[in-house]
């Protein structure tokens, strides 16, 4: 401190400001514990938005507060949550504000692989108590995909031996989504890319693929625990993109390997897995197409073989076509005789017939028929002439009750009919304006006239020549 502060005149002893007690402490700490590891169980963990890490580290009998500043917590090969326990390296210090000391963390790793095998069970009996690892959810992989989506690192070996191991076996268009496989970031980048290859249409500017590969690398349970994280199993698990896992060696095991539709022990194996082996595929048909031949061939020379029996068996066409042949031959001698015979007999009932024809039967026949058609003539004709009379009537009667409806009746008493030059009947005065030309119908004819003035006059001692005209 620069200053000293100034001692009480009554009793001696320094007085410190707030900021400068608090300042002192935070000093002294730093001094006295800049490099300290704590070993604890983690407790209010806390991911803020700013990438640093909040935290509790405690034991049986003690807390203390935790901060993890972004840069360090992006290089952690593994993320902490509540009830892991760790040993933490870093420094004590004193945050002012709150007036509690914390330790910001440099590095923070598991107390022992046992805690984080711990964790991992843990995880994996949640898991599958959601059924997210059940045999019932996984989708077969399809024997020859067009498009292999690839999640892994971009600069690592895993994406070379993949590609590799599929220019051998059978090329196929490969696209790779870069993510990191290791560290804080890890695991929601590695969950992005399956949502992501997901949600690529089908038929779409970035084709879709047929499988995905999920890879990488071997390394220590650290190493791979971005592959154990629940956000990335769940986004495995609910792939509708059948999906290998290929991570770490033959022996490590992630949760990832549980939720995928297929475990591979390396990625090199995930992309066999993939693909069949094209000159394997080209062998095969090559012997199935001799086989197809050799199949034909025997097939064709056994009934060959079967109809030159069945030939032997049959009789000579001599011994088929003999007895008909010489039966047609009987029957087209006798034909000629049977239809000049048969000519005769219809000839001779033809004549019969004819015999018993005679004009004069006819004759009586026909006039018998006039007769009866006249006596029947005879006896409709008065219901005839009835109902002609009838009708007559009726239509005399109609005819009188049109002349009674109809308006020529009414002109013959001195009235007329108004039409215009449509010859529409007018049938008020509003419809008759100054100067339309009308037609006038009377009983013996038609007249023409233009309407005038159309003021009805106020009293009948006016002249005509103040009253409106028709003429």
């Amino acid at each position: 401190m620069s200053t000293s502060p100034a001692p009480d005149a009554a009793t001696n002893t320094p007085e410190f400001s707030v900021s400068e007690i608090t300042s002192a402490i935070k000093k002294t700490l730093e001094q006295r514990f800049d490099h300290v590891r704590i070993r604890g169980e983690v407790t209010e963990f806390m991911a803020a938005r700013s990438g640093h890490l909040y935290m509790s580290l405690k034991d049986e009998n003690a807390k203390i507060r935790a901060v993890c500043w972004k840069g360090v917590a992006a290089r952690m090969r593994f993320r902490p949550e509540d009830g892991l326990e760790v040993v933490a390296t870093g420094k004590l210090t004193n945050y002012g504000p709150r007036s509690e000391y914390q330790l910001v963390i440099d590095s923070l790793e598991p107390a022992g692989a046992g805690a984080l095998m711990a964790l991992l069970e843990e995880r994996r009996k949640k898991l599958a108590d959601e059924g997210l690892f059940d045999v019932s959810r996984k989708q077969p992989i399809p024997f020859l995909p067009k498009v292999i989506g690839v999640v892994t690192s971009p600069t690592g070996a895993v994406i070379r031996d993949i590609l590799h191991r599929l220019a051998d076996r059978f090329p196929r268009h490969v696209l790779l989504w870069p993510v990191q496989v290791q560290g804080e970031a890890a695991a929601g980048q590695v969950a992005a890319a399956i949502e992501g290859f997901n949600a690529l249409p089908a038929g779409g500017p970035v084709p879709r693929p047929d499988v995905l590969i999920v890879g990488r690398g071997g390394g220590s349970l650290e190493d791979l625990w971005a592959f154990n994280e629940e956000v990335v199993v769940r986004a495995a698990a609910a792939s509708e993109i059948p999906l290998i896992s290929a991570v770490g060696h033959e022996t490590d095991t992630t949760l990832i390997d549980f939720a995928s539709d297929q475990r591979a022990p390396t990625p090199t194996a995930a992309a066999e897995m993939a693909v069949p082996v094209r000159d394997d595929l080209l062998y095969q048909i090559s012997t199935l197409d001799h086989r197809l031949g050799q199949g034909l061939r025997r097939a064709m020379d056994e009934r060959s073989a079967r109809l030159q029996g069945l030939e032997r068996a049959l009789p000579s066409l001599n011994e088929l076509m003999g007895l008909r042949q010489q039966r047609f031959d009987d029957v087209s001698g006798r034909l000629p005789r049977a239809l000049t015979s048969n000519t005769q007999s219809h000839r001779q009932k033809l004549a019969d017939t004819a015999a018993g024809l005679r004009p004069a039967l006819f004759r009586n026949r026909l006039e018998e028929a006039g007769r009866r058609l006249m006596d029947r003539g005879e006896r409709l004709r008065p219901a005839i002439d009835r109902q002609h009379e009838q009708a007559q009537q009726k239509l005399e009667a109609t005819a009188r009750l049109l002349d009674s409806l109809s308006y020529q009746g009414v002109l013959d008493r001195g009235f007329a009919v108004i039409r215009d030059t449509d010859d529409k009947v007018l049938t008020a005065a509003k419809h008759v304006k100054p100067g339309l030309a009308l037609s006038l119908e009377f009983k013996d004819g038609r007249a023409a006239a233009v309407a005038g003035g159309s003021k009805r006059p106020k009293s009948s001692g006016k002249t005509d020549s103040e009253q409106g005209s028709l003429l």
